[in-house]
């Protein structure tokens, strides 16, 4: 599909009638043109307006979501990032992002939208294939999580968890 106008209605369409996120090799593929068109295309959209989230598994559109939002401040190394994953999973939570400081870039995010096992083995096999690095890597493992729960004592019980396996970041005694 060569109009670019209607390749991006259906970029919409699709997104929206979607369960899961949609790779722009996906699209690349189904309309005949490069991978780089699609991220175009998903790029003009987003400049529209358009709630398009990029995930390391596709794209998805932002769904506007009536669960509390929390932000935890967690550390730990390469080691323990699947224990910490699964440990907010197992209790209801979806990560929704990794932000660390960067000294010369500011506040770095990285969407993660993982809300199941399977999005945190996902995740663990694109890490492995990659190679790539961790965010927390740059800041001696200290980083924040945005959440989603439902219960105001659900965040309570993933705190204590993470407590229990210290991950999460607790204030230290000078």
């Amino acid at each position: 599909m060569k109009d670019g106008n209607k390749r991006r209605e259906k970029i919409l369409t699709d997104l929206a009638a979607a369960e899961k996120p949609i790779s722009a090799s996906r699209f690349a593929k189904e309309f005949g043109v490069s991978r780089q068109i699609i991220v175009g295309d998903v790029a003009l959209l987003r400049a529209s307006g358009e709630e398009i989230i990029a995930t390391a598994r596709g794209y998805v559109l932002e769904q506007k979501s009536t669960k509390r939002i929390s932000k935890l401040a967690v550390q730990h190394d390469e080691t323990q990032a699947e224990e910490e994953l699964r440990t907010i999973v197992d209790r209801g939570a979806e990560i929704i992002d990794v932000i660390v400081e960067h000294p010369l870039y500011g506040e770095l995010v990285g969407g993660l939208h993982i809300k199941t096992q399977q999005d945190v083995d996902n995740f663990l096999q694109n890490y492995r294939a990659t190679e790539a690095s961790l965010l927390s890597q740059l800041t001696d493992g200290i980083h924040l999580h945005t959440i989603a729960y439902e219960e105001p004592d659900d965040l309570a019980k993933i705190k204590q968890a993470l407590s229990e396996k210290g991950i999460l970041y607790e204030e230290k005694e000078a």
